[in-house]
């Protein structure tokens, strides 16, 4: 075993510390800690929604060391029985007997068919985390509520916003941070072919919310005020193309802080729908002080700096779903009360129908 050093003055000073058994070639080797077991969350799915099969069953059986699914409910039986035995897990045909269950740790509510919010209240009746795909169909009201009962029951509660942790958009926060600098001016863009509006309103209504919540964590503040206008052909209050400008200044200074033009749309006849693809617009062009960025979801970054164009495809990082799940088994495993997906939720909902508003009015509203 070596010698312990010494500093100037001639005191003793330890060095590192060796096991010193037996070793075949007699040499002193350091002790190793002892690995740490991964905690397994037991989860019981309610409602399988429309990407189970593309983005929440890879992730899963990705994550089956973290993950492991007891339970499965959904309004159509067949559709949870079938799941059910893709994961070797119970079915039930109730939320209220999903929940109750000693074996279910956590709720994945992947769909609100039907159910709306109350699997986010049985589950805190139950003291069950919540992890919620379907937070940006909740109303504005319902949000507030909800946002006060998670709180009150104290559990995990995390909604899925698959832009804010997409592999592009993580990327994008770096280069920010290092190289790009502040954001000052944001463009947004999404178009779909047309559909029915559903319970919870278009699919472009959906949309609004989730690319407003995006803007927001990719500047890092919140909006002062906002001006919108929609398109609403058959006027039942249901548009198919919103344009929203948020400004990010101080209300003071209109104008001079960070701004983010918003723009959605479901317009596209079903027969037209490989005009989807031409001169396609990127989905967020971020113009900063120090440069600029174009993101393409899921994982394409491509910038522009002082040293001229980056291209950056992120095809070996982690899937925006297993992302998802990752950080929902962090806030669960963390033991400490998480409440501020709930609270980005609420404040895009908010901030939604604020824009609704500046539809009907045609004025400036103030956040």
């Amino acid at each position: 075993m070596p010698a312990p050093s010494r500093d100037a003055a001639g005191t003793s000073v330890a060095g590192p510390v060796y096991f010193t058994g037996f070793f075949a070639d007699s040499r002193p080797r350091p002790l190793t800690a002892p690995r740490t077991e991964i905690m397994k969350i037991r989860v019981g799915v309610v409602g399988i929604g429309p990407l189970w099969e593309s983005r929440h069953l890879p992730a899963l059986r990705a994550l089956s060391d973290r993950f492991e699914i007891t339970a499965v409910c959904d309004p159509v039986h067949h559709r949870a029985a079938l799941a059910a035995r893709q994961l070797n897990a119970a079915v039930h045909d109730g939320y209220r007997a999903l929940t109750a269950r000693g074996d279910v740790d956590a709720v994945l509510l992947l769909s609100p068919q039907w159910f709306g919010p109350l699997p986010i209240y049985a589950a805190c009746e139950e003291g069950k985390a919540i992890y919620c795909a379907a937070a940006m169909e909740l109303k504005d009201d319902e949000a507030a509520i909800l946002r006060d009962r998670v709180r009150e029951a104290g559990i995990a509660f995390m909604a899925e916003f698959p832009c804010r942790l997409s592999p592009a958009t993580l990327r994008l926060k770096e280069l920010i941070a290092t190289r790009l600098g502040t954001p000052r001016i944001l463009f947004c863009n999404r178009r779909r072919t047309m559909e029915a509006a559903g319970e919870h309103g278009t699919r472009c209504e959906l949309d609004l919310v989730e690319l407003i919540d995006w803007c927001r964590y990719v500047v890092d503040a919140e909006p002062s005020s906002l001006v919108a206008v929609s398109h609403n052909p058959r006027g039942d209050g249901c548009a198919d193309y919103f344009s929203l400008s948020l400004d990010f200044a101080d209300p003071s200074a209109a104008g001079k802080g960070a701004m983010a033009m918003i723009a959605c749309g479901q317009y596209v006849p079903k027969s037209c729908e490989e005009s989807l693809a031409y001169r396609r617009p990127a989905d967020l062009k971020v113009v900063c002080d120090n440069g600029l960025a174009f993101v393409d979801l899921p994982n394409t970054v491509a910038w522009f700096d002082n040293a001229g164009q980056h291209l950056e495809t992120l095809d070996h990082e982690r899937p925006v779903g297993e992302q998802l799940l990752m950080h929902f088994h962090r806030a669960v495993e963390s033991l400490v009360l998480k409440t501020a997906s709930l609270e980005d939720a609420h404040r895009a909902l908010s901030i939604a129908s604020l824009a609704r508003q500046s539809c009907t009015s045609g004025q400036r509203v103030y956040c």
